[in-house]
């Protein structure tokens, strides 16, 4: 249907004026091991960084508690040396590992937490009070601290949708931890971005490429080391049809290549050790035995670091590491670069696999990219420099928030409330190969059930990929899906297991209608956000057609195995129930630019067993309606039978943890604010009573008694402020001040009386002089009018009762004006200016009401044609010697016929 030219103006007025509000906004935040960056994309605002309470463009990823105090930031990283109990960093880590893992024993070596195992085997810190929290329960509250700073900066509007980068190497287990977390914190996920290809976003948004280029985008950050080979290329690209449409580009990740033991935090952990070891020889004593010590010496380690990337030399110093006891020692780069020899082998691999699992060479390679916070270490320069050649590395992304501000924009677009001025088309893809496995269909009762085993994902599969797999059974059978080797140490390489139920029934049913051979199709996706799991199963069967078009149909190679191999776009939502799973569809992803691998086959030994056919989604519901006739639709029940996601109920449970801290602290900041607010008061207060200031407007306008009654009243206030003040809840704070306020509020009132008066009076007087001047007009507009018989505005009546209202004001004014100006300033006044402004706005309304009064329309006369006739001849004799001209104007409310 077309649109018209003013339904469509409407429209586009519509959208132009639409609140803001109304759309919302899309938050995206880069959560790493040390730091955390933050990017608000909304309507009218412009696109940065997102800055903390202390303006800074980014923030420590910590939080801690100071007795009953919760902070984040660079605070709780600083309570680290104080209260390390209660300090909590680098928690990353710890997202979704198991409690026996190699990496839960690590983060034992860098930070001083008590961990404890969760019901779910996973890990939790433990308080020095006993309380303790599950990984995912901190990382809430971190990303609630940053959902905080956001709304503030919206002026109050609330955040909801978010997006969140993760490192490519992390399995489906730790995606779903950063999901759960990201529920408990209140937030919506929008879509988990692998961090290298956000970075790849970045670098693309200022950039234009008219031929296909290939970069390495490469990482080094607090955790681990990532190297991600991206192609970018034009959209047209490939064959296809260049429009306006298509413009823009098209980035794809080629190869990934990782090391989760190499990064900043370890070489940080390394320069302790330096440390540690020159105290323990200087003192005799371990150092390792003090928790406070050991805080004191990661954070020195981390600034003589920082130190070293640009020195040669630093001096660590720390008064009072433990017992009392001082350090103060020298480190060279030497030194440290020698502690850390057996990782350089470490840093440029990661490229080299990336580039292997493209099948590239470095010779197909534009540029290495740097970016991560440790990229500027000088030893993993010199080893990438040496491996890449320092003429391809290339320093033109912000190391800190490239991948911050890749990920804001790419939420952006999968936004449906946001059109982005760059067409930026993202293809990301599998890291790790992930198999099906399911037992084969028994010949006989007796036979030894079977094992299959199939590669569905294989590693560098197209993210937003579905596949189906066919079986020919008439049971209920299981299809779980593993990883080919575990992702990490201790960690399993199961995911999860589907349970197909209703099996024999939908044959059954199937068989009733006509269907030939029903076979089992089961639908494996691997998301956007890189979750796998099997999302649908059904019974599928040809139904055989006995008409001529169905005989003719089948004649010429109808088959009912084969199947169109499209690709689709699959949910980001994780394999799991959660609390909004019914608007999981309303979900928005970008589509894959790259088709899955063909169709192919993989048999059982017995040809009755199994037969499994890969493709990738079913046809479109948009196909022929009457296939749903072929078709019932299974039961699959997802099992998590290693590390399972949370459940709602635990979820809901950590919220509401989450929620009864935040409004504990809110009733904590409100009872500071309120004592803070009277205490300044109080001191007002007493400054104002000083002997020493004379001549004041508070002393001015306030009598001796008063002052005196004041003054008894702050002494007791301030006795009670120091006694009890620690225990004292809001409410009182308030009700002291408020006796104070009524105490203070006469002399207020008679400052604020004597500053507004003489407005006040001014503005009296200039609505008389205004009055006055328009009755003098208007009487002798209405004495010509009369005269002249043309009818008038305003009647004698009118004006007399103006001026009546006139005179009054003018009375009350000169009498009560006197007597003001015999009180005193320490006097309460007689007259108020709020009585003056009420008198004053009467004589102006009387006064608006007459001047915005419209002429009267004059009657109209019917004019007789005797009096046409004589008007006619007297024209005619007029104009016999004259020209025509016109010599009268029409006065207002005249009229004239037409002839």
């Amino acid at each position: 249907m077309r649109l018209s030219l003013l339904s469509l103006l409407s429209l586009l007025h519509f959208f132009t004026f639409v609140p803001h509000g109304v759309w919302g906004a899309v938050l995206a935040i880069d959560y790493g091991s040390d730091w955390i960056k933050a990017s608000l994309m909304k309507p009218g605002a412009p696109f940065d960084v997102l800055l903390n309470k202390d303006s800074k463009r980014k923030m420590q990823a910590s939080v801690a508690w100071k007795r009953d105090d919760r902070v984040f930031g660079q605070d709780a990283f600083n309570l680290a040396s104080r209260f390390p109990s209660d300090s909590f960093s680098s928690v990353k880590y710890l997202q979704a590992a198991p409690f026996d893992s190699e990496v839960a024993n690590y983060y034992t070596t860098i930070q001083t937490a008590n961990l404890v195992p969760t019901s779910r085997k996973t890990v939790a810190v433990e308080q020095s009070s006993g309380a303790t929290w599950s990984a995912e329960e901190l990382v809430a509250m971190q990303l609630s601290y940053v959902k905080s700073l956001a709304e503030s900066y919206m002026g109050g509007e609330k955040v909801r949708d978010v997006i969140v980068t993760v490192p490519p190497y992390y399995s489906q287990f730790e995606r779903d931890a950063v999901v759960d977390a990201i529920e408990i914190s209140g937030l919506r996920t929008l879509a988990l971005m692998n961090d290298g290809t956000a970075v790849a976003v970045n670098y693309a948004m200022t950039r234009t490429f008219t031929k296909p280029e290939i970069h390495v985008v490469y990482d080094a950050g607090a955790s681990a080391i990532k190297a991600t080979v991206v192609q970018f290329a034009p959209l047209d690209a490939g064959g296809k049809k260049k429009s306006s449409v298509e413009e823009g580009t098209q980035i794809t990740v080629m190869g990934v290549g990782f090391d989760r033991k190499t990064g900043g935090t370890e070489m940080d952990r390394r320069l302790r050790e330096i440390l540690v070891d020159a105290f323990n020889a200087k003192h005799g004593r371990d150092v390792r035995k003090d928790k406070k010590g050991m805080s004191k010496l990661w954070k020195e380690a981390g600034r003589v670091k920082a130190i070293l990337s640009a020195n040669s030399e630093a001096v660590a110093q720390v008064e009072s590491v433990a017992w009392d006891l001082d350090l103060r020692t020298k480190v060279s780069r030497d030194t440290f670069e020698k502690a850390c020899a057996d990782l350089k082998g470490n840093f440029a691999r990661p490229i080299h696999d990336a580039l292997a699992n493209a099948g590239l060479t470095m010779a197909n390679v534009s540029s290495v990219v740097l970016t991560g916070g440790s990229s500027r270490t000088p030893m993993i320069q010199a080893a990438v420099k040496a491996a890449v050649g320092e003429d391809r590395i290339a320093q033109n992304v912000n190391a800190d928030e490239a991948a911050v501000l890749g990920a804001a924009l790419h939420g952006a677009s999968l936004s449906r409330q946001f059109k982005t001025k760059n067409n930026l088309k993202v293809s990301d893809m599998a890291t790790y190969d992930v198999q099906a496995s399911y037992l084969a269909a028994a010949t006989s009762s007796s036979a030894r059930p079977r094992s299959i085993t199939t590669l569905v994902f294989p590693a560098g599969s197209r993210a937003g990929t579905k596949k189906t797999l066919t079986f020919k059974r008439k049971e209920d059978f299981s299809i779980s899906l593993d990883y080919k080797s575990p992702v990490a140490p201790g960690f399993p390489s199961r995911i999860l297991e589907a349970e197909l139920t209703g099996v024999a029934e939908g044959i059954a049913e199937l068989i009733d209608r006509g269907a030939i051979d029903p076979v089992v199709k089961a639908t494996l996706t691997l998301s956007e956000s890189g979750f796998v799991s099997v999302t649908d199963a059904i019974v599928f069967g040809e139904i055989k057609d006995d008409s001529l078009t169905g005989k003719i149909k089948g004649l010429f190679g109808g088959n009912s195995n084969t199947e169109d191999t499209t690709t689709e776009s699959v949910t980001n939502q994780p394999p799991r129930e959660t609390e909004e799973s019914s608007s999981t569809s309303e979900s928005v992803s970008s589509a894959s630019a790259t088709a899955v691998p063909s169709a192919e086959t993989t048999s059982a030994d017995d040809p009755a067993s199994t037969t499994t056919l890969f493709s990738t989604v079913l046809p479109s519901p948009s196909a022929d309606p009457k296939k749903k006739e072929n078709t019932i639709a299974l039961n699959v029940t997802i099992q998590f039978t290693t590390i399972a996601p949370m459940t709602v109920e635990e979820k809901k449970e950590a919220r509401s943890r989450l929620r009864a801290l935040d409004a504990e602290e809110a009733t904590k900041t409100r009872r500071e604010e309120a004592r803070n607010t009277f205490e300044a008061y109080l001191y007002r207060l007493r400054d104002l009573l000083d002997p020493d200031n004379v001549d004041t407007p508070f002393k001015t306008c306030s009598q001796e008694s008063e002052r005196r009654a004041i003054s008894e009243k702050l002494d007791e206030s301030f006795g009670w402020l120091f006694d009890k003040g620690d225990l004292a809840e809001t409410s009182q704070f308030l009700d002291k001040r408020i006796a104070l306020e009524a105490l203070e509020r006469p002399i207020i009132h008679r400052y604020q009386e004597i500053e507004a008066f003489p407005k006040a009076l001014n503005s009296s007087q200039m609505w008389n002089w205004s009055t006055r001047l328009f009755l003098n007009e208007a009487r002798a507009n209405v004495t010509a009018e009369t005269e002249a018989g043309i009818p008038s505005k305003w009647t004698w009546e009118e004006l007399d009762g103006l001026e009546k209202t006139l005179k009054e004001h003018e009375v009350w004014l000169n009498e009560w004006v006197e007597k003001q100006k015999k009180v005193k300033p320490n006097e309460d006044p007689v007259i108020e200016t709020t009585e003056m402004k009420a008198r004053a706005k009467m004589l102006e309304q009387h006064l608006q009401r007459l001047v915005r009064r419209k002429v009267p329309k004059v009657k109209k006369t019917t004019s007789t044609p005797t009096a046409t006739a004589t008007e006619s001849a007297t024209e005619s004799a007029t104009n016999t010697d004259e020209a025509p001209t016109s010599t009268s104007t029409p006065t207002a409310g005249s009229s004239h016929d037409e002839l």
